[in-house]
């Protein structure tokens, strides 16, 4: 799957986002290295703390469908004026990638309308992983 696939799944996937605070939509599509793609929205809470980012419910879904290995995410985002806008994953979620994946793992996002693509060990240098443990 190309990139530009990727991303569009992602779109596709932050229609679905419940954002009634910060109205930022987020979506996710996670691809795994079977080829199969998982999506994911941001889902807010009142207690903000029990709010999930896009990237965490896609590989949350992902994981809970017994799946182990991934090859890239696509992350899409929309502001409450409804323009696209870049959307890094936090560093929350790059721990949950870290966890899962090697440092190669591809993340694409869209930047100022030009795809980017990152990989994990550039967004997120010596990650705390099962080697320190």
């Amino acid at each position: 799957m190309n990139t530009e696939e990727l991303l569009s799944k992602a779109a596709k996937a932050l229609e679905n986002s419940y954002s009634p605070y910060s109205n930022f939509k987020v979506g996710a599509a996670l691809l795994s290295k079977r080829g199969k793609v998982y999506t994911g929205c941001n889902i807010e809470n009142a207690s903000f703390g029990a709010t999930n980012c896009a990237e965490r419910t896609a590989f949350f879904k992902a994981i809970s469908e017994g799946e182990r290995q991934f090859e890239a995410i696509a992350i899409t985002a929309v502001n409450k004026d409804g323009k696209e806008e870049a959307a890094a994953p936090c560093g929350i979620c790059r721990q949950v990638m870290a966890e899962f994946c090697g440092p190669d793992f591809r993340i694409v996002l869209k930047q100022n309308g030009e795809i980017k693509v990152y990989t994990l060990s550039q967004l997120l240098p010596n990650a705390f992983n099962i080697k320190q443990i």
